[in-house]
């Protein structure tokens, strides 16, 4: 039994009567009054196990965009059900107004709605229902917690979705959509079109031109149906704050630009999350649900306090790709993790394929580069520019081993990764 404040403000009452006959057994006599009113209210309420609860959430949200929660509230007795429902989230949920009064005649139902604006990715669980049942007199109330499990699945907030559009039409150029045809070696022949200054005289068709009479050029388009492999550190790397979020969220956007790109560029896009074994991978998977695949996947990966296994990236970049392709490795660019681990097998991987070393740099790093206002952060700037000559000492022998080396902050790593496929489209690299 559960008292309420209005069996609160009916004790506070028996002051009345006590002034009026000064004397215990009056207080006594009032109490008991009290206690056997709420005794008989909560016998009378409906008991809140006979009811019956049943949560609805959609199957996913993208992270900071609000979703409803629903939930059913049925009752089979024969007593009207006046009740008190909480639906219990985890605070990362960010459920607001998750209380509601409902009153269920017998054998009836009623829906109430929760909202909830994840603050967190990942899957959040919901589990039990609290509903606290009232008597008629509204003195005391039963309570029980019932089960109603639900789980909703936040995705990604892919914030570098506006860098897409300006992508796409550099895409667009590159495939000869618009006014501007590339020429790159390694590229797909794609037609013959009548020469304009400031075209390269090397795209001159010396033969078609011989026979037209007109200076005539050769355009060409990318090549399509490529492979993209996109490999995820989620080992202790991906765990260093940078900002306000993990180094892992802004791998995951770069993730989710480039094969947004990727694949509107013809290519097919493979993903897989590694840190001492596979925790997540997307595979065989086109078009407009690629997207989707990607973001699902990767949603509820958290970093791992483990070292990556570079030779098992290896092994796995060999079982996926039986041709040469575009592997992306989005990790750190931490001298001492890559020179024990991807420096001897990087001159492997890049002797097959295509690689990009895709890293988040630490804004706070930076600017403690720059900031000279006392002694103390002087010798603070000293260790960072230390850090900084490292890590472009380790970069500089990645190049010198063919991988190509990506490193910006965290907001721009998405559009700096993009940038650099595109480039490497352009030159017929992939």
């Amino acid at each position: 039994m559960v008292p309420t404040p209005r069996a609160a403000a009916l004790v506070a009452a028996g002051v009345v009567p006590v002034l009026l006959w000064p004397r215990w057994s009056t207080l006594w006599a009032w109490l008991a009054l009290v206690v056997l009113g709420c005794l008989v209210d909560a016998a009378l309420a409906a008991p809140p196990r006979g009811a019956r609860v049943r949560r609805e959430v959609p199957a996913s949200v993208r992270l900071g965009e609000p979703t409803t929660s629903t939930l059913t509230v049925a009752h089979p007795g024969p007593r009207v059900l006046r009740a008190l429902v909480r639906d219990a989230w985890p605070p990362s949920a960010g459920a607001s107004g998750n209380r509601h009064r409902v009153r269920v005649p017998a054998g009836e139902r009623r829906r109430v709605r929760t909202t909830l604006v994840p603050s967190r990715r990942g899957d959040r669980a919901a589990d039990q229902v609290t509903v606290r049942a009232f008597g008629p007199l509204g003195l005391a109330a039963r309570q029980a917690s019932l089960p109603a499990p639900a789980t909703l699945r936040v995705l990604p907030a892919f914030a570098s979705r506006k860098h897409l559009p300006s992508r796409l039409a550099r895409l667009r150029e590159l495939d000869g959509r618009a006014a501007v045809q590339l020429r790159g070696q390694g590229t797909e022949f794609d037609s013959l079109r009548e020469y304009v200054i400031g075209d390269d005289v090397r795209a001159i068709d010396w033969r078609a031109t011989a026979r037209g009479g007109d200076v005539v050029v050769r355009t060409w388009r990318p090549e399509r149906d490529r492979r993209v492999l996109l490999v995820l550190d989620v080992a202790r790397l991906s765990a260093a704050r940078l900002g306000d979020a993990p180094r892992l969220d802004a791998q995951i956007e770069a993730a989710l630009l480039l094969g947004a790109l990727a694949s509107r560029a013809g290519d097919r896009v493979d993903l897989v999350a590694m840190d001492t074994q596979v925790r997540a991978r997307v595979a065989g998977v086109h078009g407009p649900r690629l997207v989707g695949a990607l973001a699902s996947a990767m949603a509820p990966l958290e970093p791992s306090l483990v070292e990556l296994r570079w030779t098992g990236v290896t092994q796995v970049v060999r079982d996926t790709l039986s041709q040469r392709a575009l592997v992306v490795l989005l990790s750190a660019l931490e001298p001492s993790a890559v020179t024990s681990g991807l420096l001897p097998v990087a001159q492997a991987l890049s002797r097959d394929h295509t690689v990009v070393l895709a890293s988040a740099s630490d804004p706070e790093v930076e600017a403690m580069r720059r900031d000279r206002s006392s002694s103390e952060a002087v010798f603070d700037a000293a260790a960072a520019e230390r850090g900084e000559l490292e890590r472009q000492a380790v970069a500089a022998r990645l190049r010198r081993r063919g991988v190509e080396v990506v490193e910006a902050r965290p907001d721009g790593l998405a559009p700096a990764l993009a940038d650099t496929y595109l480039a490497l489209k352009a030159a017929g690299r992939l």
